[in-house]
């Protein structure tokens, strides 16, 4: 969640941490696939009275969505933290698909609430969906992938991480890391990948996510934005 401003005023940061608060709560529910309880459950769960829910949503559908968009953004300053210095399109978009794969147990809890509305992973302005779409059409241009619609590449892509998500929930005896990695290479392929490359691709070392997912996505102390 966005950080409070230093310069904002005391009933600012306490407006942000009612916020943050509720969408936490939602993003608890969203995570545990309870998203039609009563607007009572979440205020409880918040620790805030009714009458102060309608002060910053109009309706839990909105809640809702705003979770899931702080959810995506949660994602979107992980994949942002990372070095940029990658310049093969190829290499970047196998990179962030490695490392969202991986969050599914480093971060399951950000990981249960994207799957609960996993559609929007592709569609939404924030997270891993733009950042796909980019670096898409970069190796098509590069010539890496096969020129195709983007939006059937996109169907592809999103599907697999989706799935990859459940499995690993699902089964935690497997191999999360070369499962994930073996889903790429999957991926790569049949983007238009040799399966060597998309092998030699999926086998480069990745940055170390563990102080990244504790400093970036389970610190309690971030708060939304007003």
């Amino acid at each position: 969640m966005a950080a409070v401003p230093a310069s904002s005023t005391r009933f600012d940061r306490r407006r942000a941490q009612t916020r943050s608060a509720l969408i936490k709560a939602a993003q608890d529910l969203l995570a545990e696939g309870r998203t039609g309880v009563p607007i009572q459950e979440v205020t409880e769960r918040a620790d805030v009275g009714i009458g102060t829910f309608y002060n910053h949503f109009d309706s839990k559908d909105q809640l809702f969505d705003a979770a899931v968009v702080d959810a995506l953004e949660q994602l979107a300053d992980l994949l942002d933290s990372l070095d940029s210095s990658l310049t093969d399109p190829a290499a970047h978009f196998a990179r962030s698909f490695r490392l969202t794969g991986r969050l599914h147990r480093l971060a399951p809890q950000l990981s249960r609430v994207l799957l609960a509305r996993g559609h929007e992973l592709s569609t939404a302005p924030q997270g891993i969906g733009p950042r796909a779409r980019r670096d898409i059409l970069a190796a098509q241009a590069a010539g890496q992938f096969e020129a195709r619609d983007l939006d059937r590449a996109m169907v592809l892509v999103t599907g697999s991480m989706i799935e990859l998500g459940r499995v690993l929930h699902d089964r935690p005896e497997l191999d999360g890391d070369a499962m994930t990695d073996e889903v790429t290479s999957d991926v790569l392929v049949a983007l238009g990948m040799t399966r060597a490359d998309a092998d030699r691709i999926c086998s480069t070392e990745l940055p170390r996510l563990d102080d990244l997912t504790t400093d970036l996505l389970d610190d309690p102390a971030r708060t939304a934005t007003p």
